[in-house]
């Protein structure tokens, strides 16, 4: 498949009279905008809001992070099963809005949602402080069910990310990139002398509001399956889950995968790019080796000679990653891990909840149990009250002067387990 990306970059967001991108500004018609996302009965108001990058800004809780992308050739269109219909996609030309975010919050959904600051302490753990955030508050009817909520709050990101990104349809890009990966036989012969490489996607599936969708499926119920590259770049994957902030995956993220966009950076130089394997992060022990099983089956059947392996969460899967790793190491090829660490505010702690000898090349995203101590904000988007429950967070954790005293664990994206964030290693 071949996949080319069109960069419109937006340079500011205005609300205005009409809605329409003009050099490099968004303008957005507000009223306009609230209706055309206003048709779904579970939820009672909904409100849209301008963060930038350097204001003294609080989103809390953010429930979802999403870039408006739109299908301009090739099969498809933007999230199939959810808001296109069910086509494959991840080829033709697709034009994605760059520099700004969706961002969905409002009354707390499940207690593992995040922080996202705009300036302070806090914004320099979390990617999309970057960004030029357009924030819709959803808040829902009472006594709402939690998943009914969840897909509710979800599906008008989804909307919301669909409805701008048409905007880019007709318009010129910035810039103009491309990724290509042939049927396996060819892309094996394309580049014979070069070690090939397979990515191993772990994708949250625990259930309890800890869910990631493929083409519209819950992926629990998915079997380990075979993908290229370009259908994560064109929304095949996105996020449904409420896990704890730090390391889930965004629907940016899986838009703007960091560890697909640097295989193909260096593919058909230092290596084969072959692809990409999904599976999923079970509860029971069955599903995990049979998910582990049929991984390690993939990955030898397209002749891997190497393989990344990341996870998404922590403690429970990190039985899967352990398996996945042993099973595929078994089959006499080489494994990286990337994970993050929970090893206690103090660091001291055992930083998994398994491990196993054959882990022996891992890259680590941080520690989430760090303290932090966040500045109060002048402007606070959504529910600041959510910081008592929020993970990382505890009773107390918002003070009276607004300032939250947590763990980086509820900053989202702050310990990113595909390396989408802002820490980084120092040597002495």
């Amino acid at each position: 498949m071949k996949l080319e990306i069109g960069k419109i970059v937006i340079r500011d967001i205005q609300f205005s009279d009409i809605t329409k991108i003009d050099q490099g500004i968004l303008h957005i018609n507000k009223e306009e905008m609230i209706a055309e996302l206003s048709t779904d009965m579970r939820i009672k108001s909904i409100d849209l809001d301008i963060a930038k990058p350097g204001e003294d800004v609080r989103i809390i809780p953010v429930k979802d992070v999403i870039e408006p992308r739109v299908k301009v050739a090739g099969s498809g269109g933007i999230f199939p099963g959810m808001i296109s219909p069910v086509d494959t996609v991840g080829s033709g030309r697709t034009h994605a809005l760059k520099g700004m975010a969706v961002v969905t919050t409002g009354r707390i959904v499940g207690f593992q949602e995040g922080i996202i600051d705009m300036s302070g302490e806090g914004a320099r753990y979390t990617p999309f402080s970057k960004l030029i955030n357009l924030v819709i508050t959803c808040e829902p009817i009472d006594k709402i069910d939690a998943h009914e909520h969840e897909e509710a709050v979800r599906m008008i990101g989804l909307k919301a990310a669909t409805w701008l990104g048409m905007l880019g349809k007709d318009l010129e890009p910035d810039e103009l990139l491309t990724y290509e990966t042939k049927p396996l036989l060819e892309q094996v012969a394309q580049y014979p002398e070069l070690p090939k490489v397979v990515y191993v996607y772990m994708l949250q599936s625990q259930g309890l509001l800890h869910d990631t969708y493929v083409y519209g499926v819950d992926v629990k119920k998915i079997i380990p399956s075979i993908i290229y590259p370009t259908e994560v770049f064109d929304g095949a994957i996105l996020s449904g889950n409420c896990v704890s902030a730090c390391d889930k995956n965004p629907t940016y993220v899986h838009q703007n995968h960091p560890i697909i966009e640097d295989l193909y950076a260096l593919h058909g130089k230092e290596y084969n790019f072959l692809g990409v394997v999904i599976t999923n992060e079970n509860v029971y022990l069955a599903d995990k080796k049979r998910s582990s099983d049929m991984t390690a089956k993939l990955v030898e059947f397209m002749g891997a000679d190497a393989v990344i392996i990341s996870e998404e969460g922590f403690g429970n899967p990190d039985a899967d990653l352990v398996m996945n790793c042993n099973k595929i190491s078994a089959k006499g090829i080489m494994t990286v891990l990337m994970t993050d660490e929970y090893a206690g505010q103090d660091g001291a702690s055992q930083s998994l909840a398994d491990s196993t000898p054959a882990g022996d090349a891992v890259v680590t995203g941080g520690n989430a149990n760090q303290l932090i101590v966040l500045k109060p904000m002048k402007k606070v988007i959504g529910h600041p009250e959510a910081a008592h429950k929020i993970a990382g967070g505890h009773q107390g954790s918002l003070r009276e002067d607004g300032s939250i005293e947590a763990e980086i664990q509820l900053i989202t994206g702050s310990t990113s387990e595909v390396g989408f964030h802002n820490l980084s290693a120092k040597g002495y």
